[in-house]
């Protein structure tokens, strides 16, 4: 048994899936950018995994008889894939709230150009990378010059009414610099607002607050600076039984670039896929059958339950 999951047995808890309601699609690995904290391990190199339109086509299918009310888009830079704008007039024609988890300078590469008037006119709501409101942090995590093309395309955005209009949304996301947990993020958010305002005229909705995840290459970055293991305890010791709960796993379902099946997208990282005796794919199995379904855990799920809480919505305790 995994270390997390004996901690919810200590408290008698079976991590199981209620009612899918959002269908979060990783349409593959290639990306614009190579973040030190990206769970991906996106970049530009990165151009096998990437989802094909038959793929894209099996999940339009299953939003068809799944009943989920949003589908969540991410990556790599979603946008790059081909097939980006297909799920999402798809989505949007069945009424449902779509997301674009979107690095911002995507819109600077070459033939992109149309993609923020493309999210107007569909009413995608838009979840930013943002990690700091300050340069030099950015661009140390993101590489140099991410923070000038990133406020340039948040300027963009607000011009198009994200961020004012109410159909708009426009959500910021911090990660923090370093091995520690997000600070509040209800405060945060107000020191991001005040702070992008007075600069630069800057304007969102909302500040999401995300754990870094102890996988892949932000695993690989820490070890090389001796800082994994107290990372790791520092996960473990700070677990918050109040953030199980709202978990992310419970309701969502994230699907690979190949249409394998997972319980979110960290475990799609780490090859932990669903299984009915065999691999599940976007084909193999209806929403309703996963109702009740056992989440795999493993200790990287210390990442969601400590302090607030962590999930692609920030904070999963109230009052932070």
């Amino acid at each position: 048994m995994d270390r997390f999951k004996q901690k919810l047995a200590e408290y008698s808890i079976d991590l199981r899936k209620r009612k899918i309601e959002i269908l979060q699609v990783n349409v593959g690995k290639l990306c614009n950018l190579t973040c030190v904290h990206c769970h991906v391990e996106a970049g530009p190199t990165n151009t096998r995994e990437n989802m094909n339109r038959e793929t894209a086509e099996a999940i339009v299918r299953f939003m068809d008889v799944s009943g989920v009310s949003t589908l969540d888009i991410t990556g790599g830079a979603p946008e790059l894939n081909p097939n980006f704008k297909y799920l999402i007039i798809e989505a949007k024609a069945r009424n449902l709230r779509v997301i674009d988890r979107c690095n911002l300078t995507v819109f600077y590469e070459e033939g992109m150009s149309d993609l923020p008037d493309f999210l107007v006119r569909h009413q995608v709501d838009v979840v930013a990378s943002l990690p700091c409101y300050q340069e030099q942090n950015v661009d140390k995590q993101r590489g140099n010059g991410t923070f000038h093309k990133s406020i340039e395309a948040l300027k963009w955005l607000n011009e198009l009414g994200y961020g004012k209009k109410k159909e708009l949304s426009l959500n910021l996301v911090y990660n923090p610099i370093g091995p520690h947990l997000p600070p509040a993020q209800k405060k945060l958010e107000e020191d991001y607002k005040q702070k992008l305002y007075a600069d630069f005229g800057i304007v969102f909705n909302q500040l999401y607050t995300i754990t870094n995840m102890l996988i892949t290459r932000y695993a690989k970055y820490l070890k090389a600076f001796n800082q994994y293991d107290s990372y790791t305890e520092l996960l473990i010791n700070s677990f918050n039984l109040s953030t199980v709960e709202g978990l992310m796993c419970v309701n969502t379902l994230s699907v690979g670039w190949d249409g394998r099946l997972y319980d979110c997208d960290f475990n799609q990282m780490l090859g932990m896929q669903m299984r009915n005796g065999k691999l599940l794919t976007i084909t193999d199995i209806s929403a309703k059958d996963l109702e009740n379904w056992e989440i795999l855990t493993g200790s990287h799920c210390f990442g969601c339950t400590a302090g607030a809480g962590s999930s692609c919505q920030g904070v999963l305790t109230k009052k932070s």
